[in-house]
């Protein structure tokens, strides 16, 4: 990732921490209308924990995209543990269209192409590495049976 991307998705990630609570919901909120079958995974769940715990996760990354080696072990296993919560591969799309829109709608007219592709690539490159991880977990398990 070049560094002029790296600023805009840091600079955008800074501005979309000052208002991580209603970002952290609107993600949520897209999620669930995009696919309301997601919402039984997060049926006993805290959403506003879960909220906060989204936007450490995202912060965690971003803050590393010049060390992305560092954080891939964390991503590998949170996409394990995302398998064990019923979350499939189609659903890593489902996840960067409600990112995306919750971009678009917290940037407005600011989320330009170019800001719209940073994000994209990144997570791109983020789900890439889960859904890899997942399937090779998942491989392990039905090979274990």
């Amino acid at each position: 990732m070049d560094e002029q991307t790296i600023r805009l998705l840091q600079g955008s990630f800074a501005e979309l921490m000052a208002m991580r609570q209603e970002a952290a919901a609107l993600f949520y909120e897209r999620l669930f209308a995009l696919d309301p079958g997601l919402k039984p995974l997060f049926h006993d769940t805290d959403m506003r924990s879960q909220e906060m715990k989204l936007m450490a996760a995202l912060a965690m990354v971003v803050g590393k995209l010049r060390q992305l080696d560092e954080v891939l072990p964390g991503l590998e296993k949170l996409a394990v543990k995302h398998v064990d919560y019923g979350v499939e591969e189609h659903h890593y799309g489902t996840v960067g269209q409600a990112l995306i829109q919750t971009l678009s709608l917290a940037f407005g007219e600011r989320f330009t192409p170019e800001l719209r592709g940073a994000w994209l690539a990144a997570y791109g490159a983020i789900s890439g590495v889960m859904i890899s991880a997942a399937r090779a977990a998942t491989t392990r398990a039905v090979a274990a049976e």
